[in-house]
């Protein structure tokens, strides 16, 4: 396929591998990515590093070679698209307990994990009937694209990944699955798990769903609708071209056209998903937000304003809500299983 010409690269990477010093790494890592202008966010755990950037592509070089100097990240798995405009603000790099976060202890993909299938086989394997395929992402990024046959888990958040199998997966009943996700990183912690629950034939998706629209052409594809992914292009099409979706920034949910007709879109403040869902308060400050964006697209400038401040903490204390009752959740389910 022939490069997109642009003048922005972005690079999603990942790589599982033991950092006992990944705390010490943050900063000459940030340091990087500011002095090359790469912007993004890249996380560090002890389990190894994962996240998306983006920059030029002299910049997306150094940073690439940079981290792959380090012995431990020279099998640094990573797909590079083009875009016309910047996909991220900011430059950060931030310090987790997982780089992809299930839930659940002693998941170890550098001790067991799934067969690797190549994108150019992976129409054979999913379009065999005795195969179970399935989709290992949230349930927005199902909808706006997924393989044909894919199963659905219908999870909101990777840590309820888990709770699925062990409600609706039989390892006697399903005796071949072929997983995938975007980019490759979740599937590296699900067919770790399934092998971990006595799934023994258990396939992935090398690279992910990017590395298959990169590298299968489009007349032989087996994908169908776009790809969501996490930033500010919100999907890519076969081609790897910023899609035809939009990001409600109240709810986060990416938004159709179809959605976009609604009467419930408002730019940053509502859409089909979210809509009737916010007190008043909440919608005064969303729509202050957007007046401050659009001032700040207008100057040139990144907002970094009192409004955006208050949204990024509302956002940090819901999901942090929302993280509480998933364990809460996944508690209940384990104590139902005992």
């Amino acid at each position: 396929m022939n490069p997109i010409p642009a003048p922005i690269v972005v690079c999603a990477l990942y790589r599982f591998v033991t950092l006992d010093d990944y705390r010490a790494l943050r900063g000459p890592l940030l340091a990087v990515m500011e002095q090359q202008g790469v912007r993004g966010t890249l996380l560090l755990a002890r389990e190894g590093i994962n996240g998306t950037v983006a920059g030029s592509q002299a910049a997306i070089t150094t940073l690439l070679d940079w981290l792959q100097h380090d012995p431990r990240l020279a099998g640094l798995e990573y797909k590079c698209a083009r875009t016309d405009q910047p996909p991220f603000r900011h430059s950060r790099v931030k310090l987790k307990r997982e780089i992809v976060t299930m839930g659940v202890a002693d998941i170890d993909p550098n001790r067991v994990v799934g067969t690797y299938v190549a994108p150019a086989d992976w129409n054979a394997l999913i379009s065999d009937p005795g195969v179970l395929v399935l989709d290992t992402r949230n349930d927005y990024e199902v909808r706006v694209g997924t393989f044909r046959r894919a199963v659905d888990p219908g999870i909101r958040t990777f840590r309820e990944f888990p709770a699925f199998v062990r409600t609706h997966l039989d390892p006697q009943r399903h005796r071949r699955v072929a997983m995938f996700c975007t980019g490759g990183i979740r599937c590296e912690k699900s067919t770790a798990y399934l092998r971990q629950q006595g799934f023994e034939e258990v396939y992935h998706l090398q690279g992910g769903i990017l590395k298959y629209l990169e590298q299968v052409p489009e007349d032989a594809s087996l994908w169908q609708g776009e790809c969501f992914v996490f930033d500010e292009r919100v999907t890519v099409d076969h081609r790897l071209r910023r899609g035809s979706y939009a990001l409600c920034h109240a709810c986060r949910m990416p938004v159709s056209a179809a959605d976009m007709a609604s009467a419930a879109w408002q730019p940053g403040i509502s859409c089909p998903h979210c809509a009737g869902h916010h007190d008043p308060q909440r919608l005064a400050r969303f729509a202050e937000r957007e007046r401050q964006v659009g001032l700040a697209d207008i100057r040139g400038t990144a907002h970094l304003g009192a409004a955006a401040r208050s949204v990024m903490e509302e956002n940090r204390a819901r999901k942090r809500l929302d993280r509480e009752r998933q364990r809460h959740a996944a508690a209940l389910a384990n104590a139902r299983h005992r």
